[in-house]
């Protein structure tokens, strides 16, 4: 359902992609990987219209949206959990959820109880304030957001960053609750050994290119992808 090619992007006179190529297909969980600064968040901006694209075309059920307005974008079936989760401090947890809610052009799968059915805890701090709430309480919240959109592709920037480890493990059980729902997800993380027990297919940029593709197994079996492009 999602589809980039040639995309190339850059701030001001600084170029940061250089002509990226990936898919996602539906019901299908694809990575971004590689270090810090190699421009998987760049693309995730550039997908989404919050940095216009110099060149290359976003597809999204084959119609190029490259360069439109992120809310037309979100409104073609699209989900951002962005990097920092960027929650509204000063609303509860309900008003952050229904605050975007949509129905995505029919029957609804995620709704407010569904999306506390994933994250009982939510419920339970449904009355506090977004600045009230763990960071991992707040990444739940980013995540249930997201999915109140009704999108057909999830897009996390990094799903666990500066989370402890018991619940990290918990958001990734969640992501695989998602993704046993037939969602789309395309995923950001740093942590490649999860990540290769979770996805099907995995992306490696390293310094605006794609160096390498392929599924979970073969990055397993690769074990110099990970050595040259991945370890700090």
């Amino acid at each position: 359902m999602l589809k980039v090619e040639g995309l190339e992007s850059a701030y001001g006179d600084s170029r940061i992609l250089f002509g990226i190529d990936f898919s996602v297909g539906a019901g299908e969980v694809v990575t971004l990987l590689g270090r810090n600064g190699m421009g998987k968040t760049t693309t995730i901006k550039s997908i989404f219209g919050l940095l216009r694209p110099r060149a290359g075309r976003v597809l999204i059920d084959g119609q190029d949206m490259a360069g439109k307005s992120p809310h037309l974008i979100a409104r073609s079936g699209l989900g951002l959990v962005p990097e920092g989760r960027q929650i509204f401090p000063t609303l509860s947890v309900e008003e952050n959820l229904i605050a975007t809610g949509r129905a995505g052009g029919g029957a609804a799968r995620w709704t407010l109880e569904s999306v506390y059915k994933l994250f009982p805890r939510l419920k339970e701090r449904r009355r506090n304030m977004g600045n009230q709430l763990s960071g991992g309480e707040q990444q739940m919240l980013a995540i249930g957001r997201a999915l109140l959109t009704n999108p057909r592709l999830v897009v996390l920037d990094e799903a666990t960053e500066g989370l402890a480890p018991l619940i990290r493990e918990e958001i990734w059980a969640c992501l695989r609750a998602i993704k046993a729902e037939g969602e789309a997800i395309l995923v950001i993380d740093k942590n490649v050994e999860a990540l290769a027990r979770f996805a099907d297919r995995h992306v490696v940029i390293e310094k605006g290119r794609v160096v390498w593709s392929g599924t979970s197994e073969a990055l397993r079996s690769t074990p110099e992808i990970k050595e040259r492009f991945l370890h700090v």
